[in-house]
């Protein structure tokens, strides 16, 4: 059984994701490749109105433990618990 997030991105979204992606990669961090990069991002895509979907997800290299750190505080931010810390 897969790990959570491990399935490749769905078939109808991976062109666009990786356009989507390297995109913002370029304009984040122009002419910078791997550990040169200064700014990371994720892009996460899901059917709209629709929870029998899954949630497909690209970055520009970030390390995956790094980003469920930060998608833990991002979510206790937006229930309202800004006082918490992370280190993502």
């Amino acid at each position: 059984m897969p790990e959570l997030g491990d399935a490749p991105i769905e078939e109808r979204y991976r062109r666009e994701m990786a356009a989507v992606a390297q995109a913002l990669d370029d304009t984040f961090n122009p002419g910078l490749h791997g550990k040169d990069r200064k700014t990371g991002f994720v892009l996460m895509v899901f059917p709209m109105n629709d929870t029998s979907g899954r949630c497909n997800y690209i970055s520009n290299g970030a390390n995956r433990q790094d980003v469920v750190t930060l998608m833990k505080e991002m979510v206790a931010r937006f229930e309202g618990q800004p006082e918490l810390k992370g280190n993502a």
